[in-house]
Order: C-alpha cells, then sequence, then structure tokens
C-alpha cells in the first residue's frame, strides 16, 4: 500500500512509490529513450551559461532552455530535430494514481544530476493549465530538496528524495519555488556511473473546453 505524505498543503509524499525491479525496468526504458532523444545542456535565456543538469524529454512536449527562445516547450529536440520519444506507461501510471488529473501529462523532463549538480530554486510557470500538479519520480542517487512558497524569500522546508520516491505539488503549492541542493553520492546503486534521474512530469495545455 502507498503511503502519503503531507509536507506542507499542497505538496504529498510518497516514499518508495516505485520499487526495485520497477526502478531497473524503467530505466532500462530511460536507456532506449536517451537513444532516440540525447541529453543537452540547457543554457540560461539571458546570459547563456549552462545549467548544471544535463536533460532530455520525453512525451508530445518537451522543455528546453536557449539564449535564442527562452524557456519554452516544443514537440521537438532541439539538436536532432526528432519529435521526443513516447512516455512509458508507468509513468502515465504514476500520474493517474498519485496526481488525480485528467488529462494526462504532456512532458517529462528527465533531469540527470551528476554529484556535482544542483538547481537553484525556481517555479515552474511555463505551463498554461495550473490547475494541474507537478509529478516528480527520483532514480538513484539521494537528492537534497528544498520546497517553499510563492515569494523566495518564504521559509523552505528540505526533503531527502531517494530512488524510486515520488513528490506531487498542487493546489496551493503549485508555483511554489523549489530546487535541489545537493547529490548525496553514492547512495544507491541503481545507475552504472552514479549521479541521480528526476522525471518531472507536467500538463502543458489548458484541458479543452
Amino acid at each position: 500500500m502507498t503511503v502519503a505524505i503531507q509536507i506542507v498543503p499542497g505538496v504529498t509524499y510518497y516514499p518508495g512509490w516505485l520499487p526495485v525491479e520497477g526502478q531497473r525496468q524503467l530505466l532500462q526504458k530511460l536507456e532506449e529513450i536517451l537513444v532516440a532523444a540525447p541529453l543537452f545542456q540547457p543554457t540560461m535565456p539571458r546570459t547563456g551559461k549552462p545549467f548544471s543538469v544535463q536533460m532530455s524529454n520525453c512525451g508530445s512536449l518537451g522543455w528546453v532552455s536557449d539564449r535564442q527562445g527562452g524557456y519554452r516547450y516544443q514537440a521537438t529536440h532541439p539538436q536532432t530535430g526528432a519529435p521526443w520519444p513516447e512516455m512509458p506507461k508507468i509513468l502515465q501510471t504514476a500520474w493517474t494514481d498519485l496526481a488525480h488529473y485528467a488529462p494526462g501529462p504532456q512532458a517529462c523532463l528527465i533531469n540527470y544530476y551528476k554529484d556535482t549538480a544542483r538547481m537553484g530554486l525556481h517555479q515552474d510557470r511555463d505551463e498554461a493549465d495550473f490547475d494541474a500538479p507537478v509529478l516528480s519520480l527520483s532514480l538513484g542517487d539521494t537528492g537534497l530538496f528544498r520546497i517553499g512558497g510563492q515569494e523566495r524569500s518564504d521559509k523552505t522546508k528540505s526533503l531527502k528524495l531517494q530512488s524510486g520516491d515520488v513528490l506531487v505539488f498542487g493546489g496551493p503549492a503549485r508555483l511554489a519555488f523549489h530546487g535541489i541542493d545537493r547529490i548525496m553520492p553514492g547512495t544507491s546503486t541503481l545507475l552504472p556511473n552514479g549521479g541521480r534521474i528526476n522525471l518531472t512530469l507536467r500538463r502543458v495545455d489548458a484541458p479543452p473546453a
């Protein structure tokens, strides 16, 4: 039975939602996806500074960032020009079982964190549908996740996200500032070269009227 822990209003934590064998199967699917849609290095729109994480996507849309177009969603890989691969069924199941929102996700961001990578506090606000929650699934080494309020200066809470954990935030926390402070090397043996993969499911477009 899945345990649901409310961290703050709108933020629900599901520790160990995906068991080890399911993690291995999902990783195999991701390896196939990353052959078709290789990891790339997004850059900041204003400065052109590269992110410390590498990224790809699957689903009908993918999130990208560069100096030319800024933060945005698009239907094709920025380097290959090919459509994003299909989203694995287990991720769609996670959305159905835990996000409790229809229609389903359109984008799954695949963020790969090496040992030294991090993600500063930010809001997910490039979507047209803020009623839909954001669902995050972790694979590999533990990441120290931090989430606050709708202002960058709001008080934050920290949570260690381990391999197989799922976090869902929506409602009053949909536009909460959040990020990854650091990766804890050696806390998982799932990824052959270490590091952490974060899969973030989002609904981009507003549902049909």
